[in-house]
C-alpha cells in the first residue's frame, strides 16, 4: 500500500513538473521543448495550426472564428507579423476585433530584403520583447506560419540556448520550409535574424 502511494506522489510530482516545463512565455527559462502539436486549421486559420507547449500557439492567417476560439482558449496575446498590404486582403479589421475581445495586439511587420521590417537581430529582438512582456497565452501568426516558424527558431536559439539542431528539428515539425526559400545572399532567414550561419538548415 505504502510503495502505491508512493508510486502516485512521484506521478504526480513528474506530471507537475512536466506541466510546468512546457510554458514558453513570459521571462521564465525554458526547461524542455515540447513537441509541437499540429491541429485542425479548417476554418480557422489559413494554414498550419500548432500548439506549442501549454501557452503559445503558432499558425497562418487567423479567421474571425479563429480569435473568437483563441479568446476561449486563454489567448491574452496576438503577435502578427504580416505586411500591411497583406492585412487589407483579409476581410475583417483584425486590430479592433482583437481589441474588442479584450486581448494584446503586437504589430510586428516583416519581410525579405533590408530596412526595418528585413528579417534582422533588430526585428528578432522585437519579438523577443514581446514575448517577454505577454501574460498569458499567445498566438503568434503570419500568412502560412513560415516567417512565424523562423523567428520561432532564432527565438528558441538564442534567447534560450536551444542546439541550432534541436531548434531546427522542432521548428521543420511546424513549418520551417527551409529547403527551398533563402535572400539573393543563400542565408535563410533563422541566419538572418541571428546574424550568423546555422548548422544544419538546408540551402538548396
Amino acid at each position: 500500500m505504502k510503495m502505491q502511494i508512493m508510486s502516485a506522489i512521484v506521478a504526480t510530482v513528474i506530471l507537475s513538473s512536466t506541466s510546468a516545463a512546457q510554458k514558453l512565455v513570459g521571462r521564465d527559462s525554458l526547461r524542455s521543448l515540447p513537441t509541437p502539436a499540429l491541429l485542425d486549421s479548417a476554418g480557422l486559420f489559413q494554414a498550419v495550426y500548432a500548439s506549442v507547449g501549454d501557452d503559445l500557439f503558432i499558425a497562418g492567417q487567423p479567421t474571425e472564428r479563429a480569435l473568437r476560439e483563441m479568446k476561449k482558449l486563454g489567448v491574452t496575446t496576438i503577435i502578427n507579423l504580416r505586411m500591411p498590404q497583406e492585412m487589407e486582403r483579409i476581410g475583417f479589421d483584425e486590430p479592433k476585433l482583437i481589441a474588442e475581445l479584450g486581448m494584446k495586439y503586437v504589430y510586428i511587420s516583416m519581410r525579405g530584403g533590408d530596412g526595418e521590417q528585413s528579417y534582422s537581430p533588430q526585428t528578432l529582438r522585437k519579438f523577443a520583447d514581446a514575448m517577454k512582456a505577454a501574460d498569458g497565452k499567445v498566438l503568434l501568426h503570419c500568412t502560412i506560419a513560415w516567417r512565424a516558424t523562423h523567428i520561432w527558431a532564432a527565438y528558441l536559439i538564442q534567447e534560450h540556448g536551444v542546439a541550432d539542431a534541436d531548434a531546427l528539428a522542432h521548428a521543420r515539425a511546424i513549418n520551417l520550409m527551409d529547403d527551398h526559400r533563402m535572400d539573393a545572399s543563400g542565408r535563410q532567414p533563422v541566419e538572418m535574424f541571428l546574424g550568423r550561419k546555422v548548422a544544419g538548415l538546408r540551402h538548396p
